[in-house]
């Protein structure tokens, strides 16, 4: 259980900063500024804010992913992390 506790707090802190870090690029970034892909038939315009926020959130995906991903190689014995 006590593993369990400090996993559950190691994941809600990495998403609660890779929120905030996401929110603050949103706010400080203009909407229009950013990049055109260009297609055959249109364009798709995407701004910095939005790549800024979305990075964001992944690298929250991947903190977390590697954050459970050490603690089940833990639990079944693979204890070379330590």
């Amino acid at each position: 259980m006590d593993l369990s506790l400090q996993l559950s707090f190691r994941i809600a802190l990495v998403w609660a900063a890779g929120f905030l870090i996401a929110v603050g690029v949103k706010a400080i970034l203009p909407d229009r500024a950013g990049i055109n892909l260009t297609g055959k038939e249109s364009a798709l315009f995407i701004p910095f804010s939005r790549m800024g926020f979305w990075t964001c959130v992944f690298a929250a995906l991947i903190v977390t992913a590697l954050v459970v991903g050490r603690a089940m190689l833990a639990d079944i014995g693979w204890n070379t992390f330590r």
